[in-house]
């Protein structure tokens, strides 16, 4: 497991909302939330080693590195909603189709939807194509994680190497990493609507690109 780094966004928009939404993950529907960071942590507390009981250990799936759990859920629900999340944050770290139509319904919406992307589950698999065209190695860490009734919310990282293309632009290998928080609706048995933010500022300026 990579070591914790230090979350600092380059936007005061995004900091305040990291800081709302850890804030409100203390006590979540009238129960203690249990919550866990890393193996470290894990002997800590019983609510954070129930918490880490439900993530999905399979070798392929991405793991959270901090993991907050509302005490209200039921196990079977809360491991649910733990593994489509790792299953989305898995496509977003490797690209492959699979995961995503595992993690989200074929009604999805995505609420925030940005200029010229398809609406629908056919949105992240075309924003995924198009910044691998520029970062091919793009990896996403799920940094946080909070479970909170029927919603997930996430602080991702994404680092890579802007190696392709972007605007036309090649890239020189310049690293990149840039922060996001993802708001994911969870309906019956997929991830149904999403809100997201991401530091389009810094990505920017790393893919040597204005910000429009």
């Amino acid at each position: 497991m990579r070591p914790k780094r230090r979350f600092r966004p380059a936007s005061a928009t995004l900091a305040g909302s990291l800081a709302a939404l850890l804030a409100a993950g203390a006590v979540l529907g009238g129960a203690t939330a249990a919550t866990a960071r890393d193996s470290a942590d894990r002997g800590s507390a019983s609510g954070a080693d129930r918490a880490w009981r439900l993530v999905d250990r399979s070798p392929d799936l991405v793991r959270p590195l901090a993991l907050t759990v509302d005490g209200s859920l039921g196990a079977r629900r809360a491991a649910q909603e733990i593994r489509l999340a790792q299953q989305l944050y898995t496509f977003w770290n490797t690209g492959e189709q699979r995961y995503l139509d595992a993690a989200v319904d074929r009604d999805f919406r995505d609420n925030t939807l940005p200029a010229g992307r398809p609406q629908g589950p056919t949105g992240p698999a075309v924003a995924s194509r198009a910044f691998r065209a520029a970062v091919p190695d793009l990896r996403c860490e799920l940094a946080d994680l909070l479970v909170t009734g029927d919603k997930l919310t996430a602080r991702l990282v994404f680092r890579g190497h802007f190696t392709g293309v972007f605007q036309g632009r090649a890239g020189r290998g310049q690293a990149v990493e840039f922060a996001a928080i993802d708001i994911q609706h969870v309906g019956a048995r997929r991830i149904t609507e999403d809100w997201h933010i991401e530091d389009n500022t810094t990505l920017l300026a790393q893919l040597g690109a204005a910000a429009g």
